[in-house]
């Protein structure tokens, strides 16, 4: 489906176009609430890529220019004195007096999109924290403005506002985007404001739409935290109306950390003073967040990089698409098992991810999964079960659950969440519908540095079928909150677990 239609944007009036006789159109790569971002070539510079984003013709007033252009005004001079804030190179206006400005184009993920199937390491979470906080400090810290320096709240970060790209010097190179709903602290304005942000990222002042300070971005920071740890939401409303998530911010308090991550007392201690509903018992500024996260990583600095090596290697072997033009140079699939190493980025944990295998046989769907080493033997006398469960709403989303179970003990429930809105969610779930089977790669705690055990799972042709179909209908989908549908998913697992132990203990009768 057209993206420029699904946003109700005419393709003639966006794709090709030339803007300033200088910036070319190429696709659109985004929307936010001011307008929508494009990719574009540079003509003037010999067709350098860059960003466009246009404010959307249906928002043009005097009240909505100012705002778009106050945004790209605060976007370029964070941008000049913080690499961690994306820079702003131009601004304009196109032949039918719509503002535009241009950014440079980043090429890699957003947080959102990195925590979708397993939450960050520790050190990597760590790593990326520290460059958001060094942004956003610079934010606080101010911009001249109307002559005077004035404090900038972003009021908007959430996973998908902060962009990671690789970098020669960073490795990793964090970029926080979208300053369209940012306020510039100005002396002698009023205390009240109109509420905008994402709801459930907002602060408690904020959703009452107070004037906020520096602290309103300190607790968003606190949800963006812990979902990056634990891939959940600290705090989750009985329903998604303005309503609900206004309960939720003012009166519930956040769910205990999982005593499996293991967190550093100190950090989770912090994570939830960040999450207080008073500002006055929420650190007073993003230093102190700076100072505990260069606190903790010298004490996990030996494990910083201990894992380079066999990261880079699992990763080249679990493209998301075959990139190999000679098939017969790849590994068969039993050599690609026994050479595969647990991946840097990820916890030590019992926990399970997908992956793709690029094997001499083809191309295969594939689950990683941790255990205890005297399970992985258990294992090996296991039964396998499988089960898919689909929701298409609000976010359309798989549930592909795998168990092991062996007579007289507790199954093994290994549930692993697709999203289907996305390329890797899409092809995992056609390679599963199109091989009819997938393989478990387990590794043991107590030594992770090479796959134990590799084995497989079949798909019966009536799930294969059933796979195919919602591959395709997800595609035609509009998507929402995709953590909703994982909570509903989850729900919807524990009201049935019970049925399928009774059919297990049937099948080993």
């Amino acid at each position: 489906m057209d993206r420029n239609n699904s946003l109700g944007i005419s393709p003639k009036l966006t794709r090709g176009r030339l803007l300033a006789n200088r910036y070319q159109l190429i696709e659109l790569i985004g929307s936010g609430a001011m307008g929508q971002v494009y990719r574009a070539e540079d003509k003037l510079l010999g067709g350098v890529t860059v960003a466009v984003k246009l404010l959307s013709q249906s928002l043009l007033s005097n009240r909505t220019r100012q705002r778009f252009e106050q945004e790209a005004t605060i976007s370029a001079l964070l941008g000049q004195r913080n690499i961690h804030i994306v820079g702003v190179r131009d601004y304009g206006v196109d032949e039918n007096n719509v503002p535009f400005y241009v950014m440079e184009y980043l090429q890699g993920e957003s947080l959102s999109d990195i925590i979708r199937f397993h939450p960050l390491s520790l050190s990597r979470f760590l790593t990326l924290m520290r460059q958001i906080c060094f942004g956003l400090e610079s934010a606080h810290k101010g911009i001249v403005f109307q002559g005077e320096v004035c404090s900038v709240i972003h009021r908007d970060i959430k996973p998908s506002n902060i962009f990671v790209v690789q970098d020669s010097a960073f490795g990793e190179l964090v970029k926080i985007l979208d300053f369209g709903v940012a306020k510039i602290v100005l002396s002698g304005e009023s205390n009240t404001q109109a509420f905008m942000g994402t709801l459930a990222y907002c602060s408690p002042e904020q959703i009452d739409g107070k004037k906020l300070d520096n602290r309103s971005d300190i607790y968003s920071v606190g949800i963006v935290m812990y979902e990056l740890l634990t891939g959940e939401m600290p705090i989750m409303p009985e329903n998604t109306s303005f309503s609900g998530w206004y309960e939720a911010h003012h009166h519930f308090l956040p769910e205990p950390f999982p005593p499996s991550l293991n967190l550093p007392s100190e950090l989770a201690k912090l994570i939830l003073q960040c999450l207080e509903k008073d500002p006055d018992l929420r650190p007073q500024s993003v230093e102190e967040l700076i100072k505990l996260i260069d606190k903790l990583q010298k004490k996990n600095q030996k494990n910083i990089g201990k894992s380079t090596t066999s990261l880079q290697f699992v990763e080249i072997l679990s493209a998301t698409s075959p990139k190999t033009k000679n098939p017969d140079k790849l590994p068969s699939l039993e050599a690609l098992g026994k050479q595969s190493y647990w991946p840097g980025d990820k916890p030590k944990q019992k926990i399970v991810f997908p992956r793709i295998l690029e094997a001499n046989e083809g191309v295969f769907a594939s689950l990683w999964i941790m255990l205890d080493q005297k399970d992985i033997l258990a294992c090996g006398m296991s039964n396998r079960y499988n089960q898919f469960i689909y929701m298409s709403n609000p976010h359309p989303m798989l549930l592909w659950l795998s168990v092991l179970y062996t007579r007289g003990q507790d199954p093994r429930w290994l549930p692993c969440y697709l999203d289907l809105k996305t390329p890797l969610g899409q092809q995992l779930t056609r390679l599963l519908a199109q091989h009819g089977r997938y393989w478990l790669l387990s590794f043991a705690m107590q030594y992770p540095q090479q796959c134990q055990k590799m084995t497989s799972l079949t798909i019966t042709s009536e799930q294969k079928s059933r796979l195919v179909g919602w591959a395709d209908m997800s595609q035609s989908l509009d998507g929402g909150k995709p953590q909703i549908t994982k909570k509903l998913l989850r729900q919807e697992l524990k009201k049935i677990k019970p049925e399928i132990i009774t059919k297990l203990h049937r099948t080993l009768k």
